[in-house]
């Protein structure tokens, strides 16, 4: 598989005005095949740990979406499947928490408002606010784990075994 950074990518995105959620889903759209419309609506809740509720960090939940579209399981029952993907769940969210120290946006922010209002975003906000090193670590990690484990779900198509198509 051809090694792509889509670390610098996914911060440049949140430089441009997109949410951490947005902007790391957005940028694996190579990979993942979704448009910018849908995947920024998508991800839109996400974002300020899930609409500004300063819970789960949106960079990870980006990332976790972007997997979810690579290696995600679409058939219900089947538990061995749904455990091996939870595994890899596990896997880059444990791999985000050792990188960012937590998965928590209150606590990455050091306990921010959590009203719905967004931060204005200004040279301050940039200069002051890790949002986007997080995106950028967030699809750094998916990319490390991309290198040495093809997609198993094709932009488009149905689940495939690894090594078909």
């Amino acid at each position: 598989m051809e090694t792509i950074d889509h670390g610098p990518k996914a911060a440049e995105l949140f430089c441009r005005g997109y949410n951490c959620s947005q902007s790391v889903l957005l940028a694996f759209s190579d990979l993942t095949g979704l448009d910018e419309v849908f995947a920024a609506r998508l991800a839109s809740a996400f974002g300020g740990g899930i609409g500004r509720l300063r819970e789960t960090c949106g960079a990870l939940s980006g990332m976790l979406m972007a997997a979810g579209l690579l290696y995600g399981y679409s058939v219900p029952g089947d538990d061995r499947v749904k455990g091996d993907y939870y595994a890899l769940v596990q896997r880059l969210a444990g791999e985000f928490r050792a990188e960012a120290g937590s998965l928590s946006c209150r606590e990455i922010l050091g306990n921010p408002p959590t009203d719905p209002t967004p931060t204005p975003r200004t040279a301050e906000f940039y200069a002051k606010r890790p949002c986007a090193h997080m995106a950028l670590t967030a699809a750094r990690i998916l990319d490390r784990y991309l290198r040495s484990n093809p997609p198993i779900v094709r932009p488009g198509g149905a689940d495939m075994p690894q090594g078909s198509a």
